[in-house]
């Protein structure tokens, strides 16, 4: 299977399947066909507002496809493309025929290989990074070294994190720290990154991963994020943004679309036994909590002083009030847990 071949899909797959598809080839953009001739775009923004609106993983991907969407021509000039995909940023650009045959499939890597495709936004809002754990998932090298500062590739686990708020714009970063917290400090101020305000607040106990966010409730006065520091997400982070701030959200969870795989046939029965339905190995979905979320500031008055509480104690405290809790999806792929050894070793393969 070539490349283009790759990123096609029949129209009467489920979503499920281009979820895997995209997870499979590290897309967030895939090309439907018809018949083998083109039939329309499909990216991971379609199949998130899919979920959103509760349409099953089941569903064919025709029926959650957009109109509004742009191919190039045979006719077209190739300068112009380029200037609309360099705008929109997208990950590819196919030519169509008049007859609808796919001629070739243009890739932003192709026509700018040095250049990063991100999806540039300017949020501009604080982002809090718990970083005050001893990381006990990774010993022994958290015995000499803290989690966050555990190298991934040519840079820290922390600094990967930074690296994809930076890119959306987020600069002023509050750094929870307790266990070795002088090595973190010393670290940064050696590094001297002009895209790092940090500001550090210390716990002198472990308090939770929202405990010590109450010593930080009067320097933060607009919508933040929070994360974990063993989590890496690649999504677009403006349209987190917009979603929670649409929905009038006080927090919003970012899900992980975790697919588990059943190898036996499972059996749905009624009464006295009776059997209803067989499924052979099926696949199951469930949405995850990937350890990062966004927030409104007044729920940092909800948070207890010196007082151990978790993230999760913080959202049951202010959906049962009354406040609203949303939920946004991204694809298992998008998100990787670097927070033991088995996930940590294979990040570390795949970055070679």
């Amino acid at each position: 299977m070539n490349i283009i071949e790759s990123i096609c899909l029949d129209k009467n797959s489920t979503i499920l399947c281009a979820l895997e598809r995209m997870d499979e080839l590290n897309r967030k953009l895939l090309i439907l066909t018809n018949q083998n001739k083109f039939y329309s775009l499909l990216s991971i923004g379609d199949i998130q507002r899919a979920i959103l609106a509760k349409v099953e993983l089941t569903h064919s991907v025709s029926s959650i496809t957009r109109k509004d969407i742009r191919v190039a021509r045979k006719s077209d000039d190739l300068n112009s493309v380029k200037a609309h995909m360099r705008i929109m940023r997208n990950e590819f650009m196919p030519i169509i025929s008049v007859n609808n045959e796919i001629i070739d499939v243009i890739f932003w890597n192709d026509l700018f290989e040095k250049e990063k495709l991100i999806n540039k936004a300017n949020l501009n809002i604080p982002v809090v990074i718990m970083a005050g754990g001893k990381g006990s998932r990774l010993k022994p090298i958290t015995n000499i070294l803290p989690k966050p500062l555990i190298p991934l590739g040519e840079k820290t686990i922390v600094e990967e994190i930074m690296d994809e708020f930076v890119d959306a714009g987020c600069h002023k970063f509050f750094i929870s720290v307790n266990y070795k917290a002088d090595l973190i400090k010393y670290y940064f101020n050696s590094l001297k990154n002009s895209d790092y305000d940090i500001n550090y607040f210390q716990e002198d106990k472990p308090l939770g991963t929202a405990g010590s966010m109450f010593l930080i409730k009067d320097k933060i006065n607009s919508s933040f994020f929070v994360t974990n520091c063993d989590i890496l997400i690649k999504q677009d982070l403006q349209e987190v943004y917009n979603y929670h701030k649409e929905n009038k959200h006080k927090i919003t969870i970012i899900s992980v679309l975790k697919h588990y795989y059943v190898p036996y046939g499972t059996l749905e029965t009624g009464i006295n036994g009776a059997l209803i339905n067989l499924t052979e190995k099926p696949k199951i979905t469930f949405q995850i909590n990937s350890g990062m979320y966004l927030l409104e500031p007044d729920v940092l008055a909800e948070i207890p002083e010196n007082s151990f509480f978790h993230i999760t104690d913080l959202i049951d405290k202010i959906h049962t009030s009354g406040g609203k809790i949303g939920v946004f999806p991204i694809s298992e792929g998008s998100w990787k847990d670097i927070g033991d050894w088995g996930e940590y070793l294979k990040n570390m393969a795949n970055d070679k």
